[in-house]
């Protein structure tokens, strides 16, 4: 498959940065193609332009983010690597959903206003592997898994419906030991061995 990776951490040398060196690794063993997108290394800029609102409900211009729509478009799988704050997305990866995945792109807008149309239809398998310094119980119990339910429901609900999504959380991040990592690295390892 086209799997595109979309790193998002500021230091390279990071948590995330191992796991997706480990998960780029593993695709390439499994002889996908691979298109990976650091999102920090690129400079993206995650702020939607006046221009980018403007044109939001109209004919959306996506000039400024062409390339990455392309990429995204193309994409059959999906790994996004990234950490986890403040029980969201980093305002990184929030702003490429914002100004990639709009209009005429990831979905159409009906023109009553009414239920979008998905576009992402080539889109078959995303996997997250995201990193959280809290523990499993506040992110499930407490907070009902706030990053999970958004991705699933409001992007790939409304722009990948026939998407399969796997959704693998590192708790405790600041306090794990070597183990720890390895026995969440098989995880990610058994989890792409069944994209086929």
């Amino acid at each position: 498959m086209k799997c595109l990776v979309v790193i998002t951490h500021p230091l390279q040398k990071s948590l995330c940065g191992y796991l997706a060196e480990k998960t780029v690794n593993k695709l390439a063993d499994n002889k996908h193609d691979i298109d990976v997108l650091d999102l920090y290394e690129q400079n993206f800029s995650p702020a939607l332009t006046e221009t980018e609102r403007e044109s939001y409900y109209r004919a959306y211009d996506s000039s400024a983010v062409d390339e990455h729509a392309k990429r995204l478009q193309e994409a059959e799988a999906i790994v996004l690597l990234f950490p986890t704050w403040w029980f969201g997305f980093p305002a990184m990866l929030k702003g490429w959903f914002d100004r990639v995945w709009g209009p005429g792109i990831a979905y159409d807008h009906a023109s009553n206003f009414g239920p979008i149309t998905p576009r992402l239809s080539n889109l078959k398998q995303v996997l997250v592997v995201t990193t959280l310094g809290s523990p499993w119980w506040v992110d499930r119990l407490v907070m009902r898994q706030p990053v999970k339910r958004t991705l699933k429901a409001a992007l790939l609900g409304a722009c990948a419906k026939k998407c399969n999504l796997d959704f693998l959380s590192l708790y405790n991040c600041e306090e794990l030991n070597d183990n720890d990592i390895k026995i969440f690295t098989n995880k990610i390892i058994k989890t792409l061995d069944k994209w086929r």
